[in-house]
């Protein structure tokens, strides 16, 4: 297997030795390690520069235009037949590529795979709870409320890019939730199910921490399968999302994030 991995970074510098190296000292090194470097202002290059040197990575510089954007000049930029992604602040076990390759050699039919991770807040594991456990096979129902698969535990057939298209650069986040549901939505999953990766959660940067309004950007991402066969399930779900993102709006006296969201289910 001719793997790629594609790691997107923006001011992360902090983070980058550590998770550069956990994918050079995998039992199984993809062909191809990307850093594309949205724009950072701190010392990226200069942390990149011996990998660089070295010819362990290949590094893309461009304007900040978000993770969307960079994972897409990733892709773009790629030779191998199938892609990973490792966010610059995510840490692989040592033996992630291989398990990956070792699944998808014994099951042909089965383009996409992810696995299980660890998450920590100051060195503390974050326990999983009942809803977060994670589903193989079709599974797109699963993954409406929220995504159980993350960036940096999945292996994708590249072909499959060209069928369902990239990450949408129109989504500052939930990015990863909207590309997942349309490939979900068409082809089945595999799932290791063991956690070979590392989430280091809680520290400033992340957006999914920083960013107001997360469900607004998940209504958006459902209302395209409003028409789908899934509608009756989809409308359920955007309309508890509405309620909650209504009584924000009210809390905080925003009148027009309220009559938007407002609006929006009495069309449903």
């Amino acid at each position: 297997m001719n793997i790629t991995t594609i790691i997107p970074t923006y001011n992360r510098a902090e983070f980058l030795i550590k998770t550069i190296n956990s994918v050079l000292n995998q039992t199984i090194k993809p062909n191809e390690i990307i850093v594309i470097d949205d724009g950072s202002c701190d010392n990226t290059k200069d942390v990149l520069k011996e990998f660089i040197l070295k010819n362990q990575i290949k590094y893309i510089y461009q304007e900040n235009k978000g993770v969307s954007s960079a994972r897409n000049k990733g892709i773009e930029n790629s030779k191998g037949e199938w892609i990973t992604f490792l966010d610059s602040d995510d840490i692989w076990e040592k033996d992630k590529i291989e398990q990956q390759i070792e699944f998808h050699n014994k099951n042909k039919d089965i383009l996409f795979s992810y696995t299980g991770e660890l998450w920590l807040f100051n060195n503390k594991i974050i326990k999983q709870k009942k809803h977060q456990q994670k589903k193989d096979g079709f599974c797109f129902e699963e993954n409406l409320q929220n995504t159980l698969i993350g960036a940096s535990t999945v292996m994708i057939k590249k072909t499959i890019f060209d069928e369902v298209g990239v990450f949408d650069e129109s989504l500052d986040v939930c990015e990863d939730y909207d590309l997942w549901l349309r490939i979900l939505y068409k082809y089945k999953v595999g799932l290791i199910d063991k956690p070979l990766i590392k989430k280091i959660a809680g520290h400033q940067g992340q957006l999914s921490f920083s960013t107001p309004l997360m469900d607004s950007y998940r209504v958006k991402v459902l209302l395209k399968y409003k028409n789908s066969r899934y509608s009756k399930l989809i409308k359920e779900i955007i309309l508890t999302k509405c309620d909650i993102l209504i009584k924000g709006a009210i809390k905080h006296k925003n009148k027009e994030i309220e009559n938007y969201y407002k609006n929006l289910e009495e069309s449903l």
